[in-house]
């Protein structure tokens, strides 16, 4: 067993038309130096991920709370500002969420919500639009019954 976990077996797919010695150990030789890049630098997520990918980050986290109708319009401001973030269900209140974010990030989410504030207040201080048309067909209703009644009048 211990052999088992000691040995490893790699993958390497090569297109030529003729494959000599040279043109494997060209690929070998890339294909360490990825490895090595690998190892070297870890991928780190960007943007929406999962709380266990953020906590691996090595920063601290910090959390606000979100309306369920909300976290959409939040979702989107976040990503525009490059804000790594996680989501989480607030379990107490399914219609609230958790968002965790890195404590570094922590100019980027004020801006943010700056951001996100502005555009919710824009929305609430918008006109209904259906409030509108219902007030406009109101009118029309009304002026073209009074229309047809002033014309079987006059004759």
């Amino acid at each position: 067993m211990q052999e088992e976990v000691n040995q490893k077996t790699v993958a390497l797919v090569i297109n030529t038309s003729k494959l000599t010695g040279r043109g494997l150990a060209r690929a070998m030789s890339k294909f360490l130096a990825h490895v090595k890049y690998k190892q070297a630098n870890p991928t780190m997520h960007r943007g929406k991920q999962t709380v266990k990918q953020l906590a691996q980050h090595g920063q601290g986290m910090s959390s606000i709370e979100v309306t369920d109708e909300n976290i959409k319009s939040f979702e989107k401001v976040a990503r525009k500002y490059g804000v790594d973030f996680a989501v989480m269900r607030d379990k107490g209140d399914p219609k609230k969420h958790i968002v965790f974010f890195k404590g570094r990030d922590s100019d980027a989410i004020n801006n943010a919500f700056e951001a996100y504030t502005k555009q919710v207040l824009r929305k609430a201080n918008r006109p209904s639009i259906l409030a509108k048309l219902k007030e406009m067909a109101e009118l029309v209703k009304n002026t073209v019954i009074d229309r047809v009644k002033h014309k079987e009048q006059s004759r």
